[in-house]
């Protein structure tokens, strides 16, 4: 909040730099950004305003730039072949998440998740592994993207949501182990060139939606950066078929 109150005030006195340059002398210009000085700070309050407002700026055009951006990736986002699908294949509108497996949020995230699956019989949601915090993230995570090949993924990743603690490349062996994957095999399926283009496919998609941080949700044609609430996501879900089913989805 410093930084951008004193970048507002900044930029206010910028903003007048090319007239008083133009029309005023130095001991002028100086006496000029003195008064300006002293006004801010007997009125603060007008750099909370400026703050505020800049900030909505900033939103607005990072909104645009996202939807921008969904919509020129929306086969990426919710086509893409061999992402993993749980809910109704079918379903009549589609929930993308991006998440990660050392995440707090994510782990809060995951019980609205499989509460959505329970209670919306007509959801497609499709998960997008999203490794951000380090290397036992990243093991954890083609751990999970390989473990479809033995079709425990949706179990596979549950168990590693509900890890009290750090996912460690240890912690997931054993989580492998105790959902019945053969481990050697998980290991061996890690290695694939394939998991390596499924994990940088999905930076790339996120960088380009300006997802950084996880959890981060996408429904048709909305990024919500961030954790929802199971109440929040089933509003958002019912908006979208109150106004006629999927724009991209």
């Amino acid at each position: 909040m410093k930084r951008i109150l004193i970048a507002a005030a900044a930029a206010l006195l910028v903003s007048t730099a090319p007239v008083l340059s133009a029309s005023i002398t130095p001991e002028q210009k100086k006496e000029i950004e003195q008064i300006v000085r002293s006004y801010l700070l007997e009125n603060p309050d007008i750099l909370r305003e400026m703050s505020a407002k800049l900030q909505e700026q900033e939103q607005v055009a990072e909104d645009s730039a996202r939807g921008d951006a969904l919509t020129k990736n929306a086969d990426a986002v919710f086509r893409t072949e061999g992402d993993p699908v749980v809910g109704n294949p079918k379903g009549d509108v589609t929930l993308v998440e991006f998440f990660d497996y050392n995440c707090s949020w994510c782990k809060r995230s995951v019980g609205e998740v499989i509460s959505l699956t329970e209670q919306d019989k007509n959801l497609k949601i499709i998960m997008k592994e999203f490794p951000i915090f380090g290397e036992n993230s990243e093991y954890a995570a083609r751990a999970a993207i390989a473990s479809e090949r033995q079709g425990k993924y949706w179990e596979f990743h549950q168990a590693l949501f509900k890890h009290e603690g750090q996912v460690t490349a240890d912690v997931t062996d054993q989580l492998a182990e105790t959902v019945g994957l053969d481990v050697a095999k998980l290991k061996a399926d890690m290695q694939d060139p394939k998991v390596t283009e499924r994990l940088a496919a999905n930076r790339q998609l996120g960088q380009s939606l300006l997802i950084n941080g996880t959890p981060a949700f996408i429904i048709d044609d909305q990024v919500v950066p961030g954790f929802m609430e199971l109440s929040g996501l089933q509003a958002a879900i019912a908006q979208v078929r109150e106004g006629g089913g999927c724009k991209l989805c």
